[in-house]
């Protein structure tokens, strides 16, 4: 079957899908997109999350011909994502550097990347959390990254990341 929908902002098709074929796969193999990651292949481990309209999903567990017609947001896409939905609003890197997303910035900055293998998913499980609640606290921090596990940190400089994202990103509405 022939699945079409969009990745990143970009619709793409993917050809002769078999029915049981994950996102995950298709991302991966078929569109190049190697950031979210296949750990657990039973969305236990959130290195695959990515965003479905705006959810965050285990790309492993949602079968290719799900996602006929919907968005998908990966790691790969987060800083345009970003930006689009901040107004084109620029932020994340130092000049010269890649633009990256607020979030994948406090990463780098709070030393919360270690192998990097599950650092795909909690990226974009932190930035729908901050999306959807632009000042949370610790509790809903671990709440929001519940399905992400990491084998390197003690977690705490992956909260503190999150919690860096959160306070550099401007939720105050303007005052016109």
């Amino acid at each position: 079957m022939r699945v079409t929908f969009t990745v990143n902002g970009r619709r793409h098709e993917a050809d002769d899908v078999w029915e049981g074929e994950s996102l995950l796969y298709v991302l991966r193999e078929r569109m190049g997109l190697p950031g979210s990651k296949n750990a657990c292949e039973q969305g236990e481990c959130g290195s695959c999350t990515v965003r479905l309209d705006g959810d965050p999903v285990c790309a492993c567990l949602v079968a290719a011909g799900q996602v006929e017609g919907r968005e998908v947001v990966t790691v790969e896409g987060l800083p345009e994502y970003v930006r689009e939905r901040d107004g084109g609003k620029e932020s994340g890197s130092s000049e010269g550097a890649p633009r990256l997303a607020p979030v994948q910035q406090a990463f780098i900055d709070a030393g919360a990347v270690q192998c990097g293998f599950c650092t795909p998913g909690l990226l974009v499980a932190a930035d729908e959390l901050i999306e959807r609640n632009p000042q949370p606290s610790d509790a809903d921090i671990r709440e929001a990254l519940s399905g992400n596990l990491c084998r390197c940190t003690g977690y705490e400089k992956i909260l503190d990341a999150v919690r860096l994202a959160a306070a550099r990103t401007d939720s105050a509405p303007e005052v016109v």
